[in-house]
């Protein structure tokens, strides 16, 4: 089966004005924007427009460009009117948008992340170089005249990198770091095999692997629930004496106190740090206050090149956008026409829950299959992008969407593959999505779930090989054992001894006495030592707490 590519979204459809006449796109903040002439474009360059003229002359535009100073508020939506159909945001921050607003009014907005990889990447370097010779302890006190040739250096020759987070940013890193001799060592379970070997990078299955052999520590990884405090006291311990960290991705990634504590401590021989939780960071900072550490005001982007490319990148994503390109840069996926919504409304969050189920299950794989059975409503392509965006979540530093999933699949070299079978044997229609990652000696891994809609409610249908029937909501903890009598009765016993409610149980087997899997949905998560407990218990095989 052939899918077509995902519809095109009604907001980008022609507007108002004369077929004619030309796209009006208005630039209202100050930006180097590059080349403003293009064929069939009118752009107008108004840096640092004031917001009431703004408001005045929006109404005439087809798109408007922004950098974090202009307020993409309802208040000037409204006053845009209907013609407005794509906001571009230069640079990567969009907290100055209200984008569920904008999603409503089916205007899609677009960023350029791209523009400061090689800007980031040679800052945490920087820090990386500074930290290890002590660069800005030897100009703080040289500077209040003392001549200090005490301390002692370490060189980045032969030494080994770990990076944390092996995304764009952490690639262009990795690859600098190799040129200074380092040998570069990465975790990143979203990343598959392949990209590894392609980038010359050798892969840690789990950060405490990574952790153990590094001599150096730098992280590019998204700030999410799964990462806040990621490196914290118990991490930085594990690090070898005299080890330098880098953080120039996100405030929170690396525990500041921690940080601060294994500088004052002397455990690490020095730091870098580029983002703040708080920013600025208030005075009394511990950090502030720390032994060898380069601190730089959040410049990972500051760069002439970087702006440059800014402008000149969000002028070109806007322009490819309003012809009908939106493969690169959207942040928001503009809602559906009404009548897919109607006819596929359940099965895009099914789609999308299955794909969150699999990425906690197996992530970094690097193929992904659907296969629909049954008889669908309408065309069900939009599916397997929501599967993609539920399987993405979390793992990028863009935020998948309908729009923009299948370009982020594409980078992370997942590839996708869609199957059609007329006959479901046991519901009236069914998607089922299969993942596979290499395993330990190439022999791959695969993970399967499936789903299927009642009315508009999701529900799982198949876990691996079992038949289950349960809905994919809050965390659900996964569990297999062979089919004795006992098994669900004791993991009940010690949930309840936690005070962990059970909201809904599934059961399946393969054959009476062989291997059998329950499902249990919580109202509560589990501590890793509880899931560590679960796992502990005489008859449980195997278990896995998800969220969906």
């Amino acid at each position: 089966m052939t899918l077509p590519p995902p519809p095109r979204p009604g907001p980008l459809s022609p507007g108002p004005q004369s077929p004619t006449a030309p796209l009006r796109v208005l630039i209202c903040d100050e930006m180097n924007p590059g080349a403003l002439e293009h064929a069939g474009f009118e752009i107008d360059y108004a840096g640092n427009l004031p917001r009431e003229e703004t408001l005045r002359r929006l109404p005439d535009y087809d798109a408007l460009i922004t950098r974090s100073r202009t307020r993409v508020d309802r208040e000037l939506l409204a006053a845009a009117g209907p013609r407005l159909r794509v906001v571009g945001r230069g640079g990567v921050g969009v907290d100055n948008i209200d984008l569920d607003a904008c999603s409503r009014r089916g205007i899609l907005v677009l960023n350029a992340p791209e523009s400061n990889t090689v800007s980031a990447a040679e800052l945490a370097l920087a820090h990386l170089l500074a930290a290890a010779r002590g660069l800005t302890r030897s100009d703080r006190r040289t500077r209040a005249g003392q001549w200090d040739r005490t301390f002692l250096g370490t060189e980045l020759k032969d030494k080994t990198l770990g990076i944390v987070g092996l995304g764009r940013i952490g690639s262009v890193v990795a690859d600098r770091a190799q040129g200074l001799r380092l040998s570069v060592i990465a975790h990143d379970p979203y990343v598959p095999e392949n990209k590894f070997g392609r980038l010359g990078v050798e892969r840690a299955d789990t950060l405490d692997e990574l952790l153990g052999r590094v001599d150096f520590l730098t992280v590019h990884t998204p700030l999410t629930d799964e990462t806040r405090g990621l490196i914290g006291e118990r991490e930085l311990a594990r690090l070898k004496p005299g080890a330098v960290v880098v953080n120039a991705a996100r405030g929170g990634i690396v525990d500041e106190a921690a940080l601060a504590g294994a500088l004052h401590r002397g455990h690490l021989l020095g730091a870098g740090v580029d983002v703040f939780v708080e920013e600025p960071p208030a005075p009394g900072h511990a950090l502030l206050d720390a032994p060898n550490l380069s601190v730089t005001a959040h410049l990972g982007a500051n760069t002439a090149e970087a702006q440059e490319r800014v402008g000149a990148e969000i002028v070109g994503r806007v322009l490819a956008a309003l012809q009908g390109d939106v493969s690169r840069g959207a942040v928001n996926a503009p809602a559906l026409d009404p009548r897919t919504l109607e006819l596929l409304g359940g099965y895009l969050d099914l789609g999308e829950k299955l794909g969150r189920i699999l990425t906690q299950l197996l992530p970094g794989a690097h193929e992904l299959e659907v296969t629909f059975r049954g008889d669908f409503p309408a065309d069900p392509a939009p599916v397997v992008t929501a599967t993609l965006v539920g399987y993405l979540s979390g793992s990028t530093d863009e935020v998948p969407n309908l729009i923009n999933a299948r370009a982020l699949a594409r980078e992370r070299g997942l590839t996708l593959t869609v199957r059609e079978d007329a006959g479901s044997p046991d519901y009236q229609t069914e998607v089922i999505v299969r993942v596979t990652a290499h395993g330990e000696g190439g022999r791959p891994r695969t993970r399967t779930v499936g789903g299927t809609v009642f009315g508009r409610s999701p529900r799982l249908t198949r876990l691996r090989d079992f038949r289950v029937e349960l809905a994919p909501e809050g965390f659900i903890l996964i569990a297999s054992n062979q089919d004795r009598p006992g098994a669900v009765a004791a993991l009940s016993a010690l949930l309840g001894g936690w005070g962990v409610n059970i909201a809904g149980m599934a059961l399946g087997r393969a054959e009476r006495g062989g291997q059998a899997l329950f499902t249990l949905t919580l109202d509560d998560g589990l501590t890793p030592g509880q899931l560590a407990a679960v796992r502990g218990l005489g008859m449980i095989d195997s278990a896995y707490l998800v969220q969906v």
